[in-house]
């Protein structure tokens, strides 16, 4: 009887580390007022809030590209705030487009508490804004990062847009949580399954992803790249890892999202 409650209980503990450690995948929020704001004057980015379709007010940037037509929806990744992501957002006003920039439910300004639905609606949220400002469907590209890319793949199932562009996308969530824990990870965690959603997806597709990134493996981002429909094009940023993609590109980054905007 002692045994099986010692067995009992190393499996209770085993099963909450490992939940703990899967958890960790998902949502790392910063609330305001962490975070490098003071980025917003450096950028010239303009304050605008949201309203999800579940009532939640969301907080964004948006950066005016003078003289373009389109405009960038970037969907950002699971950690810190809109205000991580300088280098990223110079670089797409500087290659042709405006950019909106949302915080997730739960991140930054914004009300709420993340969850994967929320996202969905967030997204939403933020291609309806664009729309209400009188852009068209086929004026905005949605750009997706890492658990971003799910977020984008699912929003571009259900609304028309430009192009979509991937950074270190990954396949499901219990596929990444399966190469964090092997085998038992898969158990532990759903959703997000954005291999199977990319079928629906026929807007021109580039996925960039770094050849050292152990975070979301190059694999999956090959992986996600052959289950997709053409037009489709794959771009390796060598040497780059899950989160220095722009800086180790270098003008490179610039001209890829040019290319792809024309």
């Amino acid at each position: 009887m002692m045994t099986s409650m010692l067995l009992l209980g190393l499996a209770a503990l085993v099963y909450g580390a490992i939940y703990f450690v899967v958890s960790r995948l998902i949502f790392r929020p910063l609330r305001y007022p962490g975070g490098k704001w003071h980025t917003q004057e450096e950028l010239g980015a303009q304050d605008v809030w949201l309203r999800t379709s579940d009532g939640l007010r969301l907080h964004a940037w948006f950066l005016e590209a003078p003289g373009s037509r389109l405009v960038t929806m970037y969907l950002k990744g699971n950690g810190a705030n809109l205000t991580n992501r300088p280098g990223h957002l110079r670089e797409i006003t500087a290659a042709g487009s405006s950019v909106l920039i949302l915080d997730y439910r739960g991140y930054g300004k914004s009300e709420g508490r993340p969850t994967e639905r929320g996202l969905y609606r967030d997204a939403e949220a933020g291609y309806d804004h664009l729309i209400g400002m009188g852009y068209e469907p086929g004026q905005i590209v949605v750009l997706g990062e890492s658990l971003g890319s799910a977020v984008a793949v699912d929003l571009v199932c259900r609304r028309p847009c430009a192009g979509l562009t991937l950074e270190c996308p990954f396949t499901s969530l219990s596929a990444m949580a399966g190469t964090i824990v092997p085998l038992a990870g898969r158990l532990f965690a759903s959703g997000y399954n954005t291999r199977h959603k990319i079928a629906a997806v026929h807007a021109p597709l580039l996925i960039i992803h770094g050849d050292r990134d152990r975070t979301v493996p190059h694999a999956m981002g090959r992986a996600l790249f052959e289950a997709a429909n053409e037009p489709k094009s794959f771009w390796t940023v060598e040497g780059a890892t899950h989160v220095d993609l722009v800086q180790v590109a270098g003008p490179l980054y610039r001209a890829r999202l040019q290319a792809f905007y024309e």
